[in-house]
């Protein structure tokens, strides 16, 4: 994989949190929320997702449960939560268009938003900034032979 390619999973939005033992990430809002995902990295060591079924909304989800189930190529894995709370809002575009999860995955492809429950506590697991992105780097690094090329590009957002 070139350095460039790797910088590509490696790089963050800088509003991002992230929980990088399970590759995803959370965005605050300001109106105690936050919008939860998976990372480029989570997508790329695991491959293309062709279904996403989040939680109901009114689930309640602990920091590191389950968020959401996404179907692989070859497997069905449950996607951690980054932070505790409840659901709110489902992305509704992902029942038609689930491979946004890997094609934007820290944008259009965001899985579920949460009211959070205690955010303070669960900011001790998360890494943000320039930590997030020096942990990221390493994270590659140690599963770098797992990495599954990138077969798909960002969807253009229609109006």
């Amino acid at each position: 994989m070139t350095s460039a390619a790797m910088r590509s999973l490696i790089t963050l939005p800088a509003d991002l949190h992230v929980l990088i033992e399970h590759q995803v990430w959370a965005r605050v809002h300001g109106d105690g929320t936050a919008t939860v995902g998976i990372t480029q990295l989570g997508i790329a060591l695991s491959g293309e997702i062709y279904m996403c079924r989040p939680r109901r909304v009114d689930s309640a989800v602990v920091q590191g449960g389950t968020v959401a189930v996404v179907e692989l190529s070859k497997s069905i894995v449950a996607v951690k939560s980054p932070v505790t709370g409840t659901i709110v809002e489902v992305n509704p575009a992902l029942e038609d268009r689930p491979d946004w999860v890997h094609r934007d995955p820290c944008g259009a492809g965001w899985i579920a938003r949460l009211r959070l429950g205690d955010f303070a506590t669960d900011q001790a697991q998360l890494l943000h900034g320039a930590a997030a992105s020096e942990a990221m780097a390493e994270h590659a690094r140690r599963f770098a032979s797992e990495l599954i090329p990138a077969t798909s590009t960002a969807p253009k957002v229609q109006p």
